[in-house]
C-alpha cells in the first residue's frame, strides 16, 4: 500500500536524512543503501543475547485510545508499526525503560527514538502535524544519544499553545516496522483507559 507522505509524516523521513551521516548508525551496523526503506534503516539492526520481551511503561499520562483512532493514516493503518496512542493530561514525556534517546528531532523537538538495551527502539510523536511549530512550546531536557533512566524527563510541551495553534495533542507510543527482532507487540491498555507513569503500556515479545 502506498501511502502520501503528507506533512505529519515528513518527521520521520527527516529523521532518517539527520541519521545518515551520524557515526552511531554506522557503528550499530544499521544499513544505509538509499534504497531501504526509512524504517530498515532506523530499526532494521539485530543483537545477541536479547531478552524474550520488553516491556514499554506509560510515556505519558493521559487517555488510551487505539491507534486505528488516531486521525493520520500513516499512524492508523499501522504503516508506521504497531502500538496506541495516548490523549495527553499533562505535557511531560517520561523515558518508558533504561536505554538510550536514539534521536529526538532537534528543530521541533516533537518526536524522540528511544532505544531498549535489547536494541528495540519505540517512537514517541507529540500530537499530529507539530513539526509545524518549529519547536514552539516544547522544551527538550535530552539530546540525541544520551542515556536515560526509567522514569527520567525527557520532553515537555505546552498543550494550550499547541491546540491554540490549531494542532491535536493524540500522541501514538508505536514501535516502528523493520525490527527483525520484533515478533508481536501486545497492548496493556485498553481503549478509554487512564495511564500511570509506573505502569506498563506496551509488551515487545522478541
Amino acid at each position: 500500500m502506498n501511502i502520501d507522505l503528507h506533512p505529519e509524516v515528513l518527521p520521520l523521513s527527516n529523521t532518517v536524512s539527520y541519521y545518515r551521516p551520524f557515526n552511531l548508525a554506522k557503528e550499530k551496523g544499521f544499513n544505509q543503501k538509499r534504497e531501504r526503506i526509512w524504517g530498515d534503516m532506523l530499526f532494521g539492526r539485530k543483537k545477541k543475547n536479547v531478552p524474550q520481551e520488553v516491556l514499554v511503561a506509560a510515556p505519558l499520562l493521559g487517555k488510551v485510545i487505539a491507534i486505528e483512532e488516531v486521525e493520520d493514516e500513516a499512524f492508523s493503518s499501522k504503516a508506521m508499526g504497531e502500538g496506541i496512542a495516548i490523549i495527553p493530561s499533562e505535557g511531560k514525556v517520561i523515558a518508558p525503560f533504561d536505554g538510550t534517546v536514539a534521536h529526538i528531532i532537534e528543530k521541533s523537538k516533537h518526536a524522540l527514538v528511544l532505544e531498549h538495551k535489547s536494541g528495540i527502539q519505540i517512537l514517541i510523536h507529540v500530537g499530529m502535524n507539530t513539526v509545524s511549530l518549529k519547536g514552539e512550546g516544547f522544551i527538550a531536557h535530552v539530546n540525541t544519544g544520551e542515556k536515560m533512566k526509567k522514569g527520567q524527563l525527557l520532553l515537555e510541551f505546552d498543550i494550550d499553545h499547541i491546540q491554540e495553534a490549531g494542532y491535536s495533542v493524540v500522541t501514538p507510543v508505536i514501535v516502528p516496522a523493520g525490527q527483525d527482532l520484533v515478533k508481536r507487540v501486545v497492548t496493556f491498555q485498553g481503549d478509554g483507559n487512564d495511564t500511570r507513569i509506573d505502569q506498563d503500556l506496551l509488551r515487545v515479545l522478541l
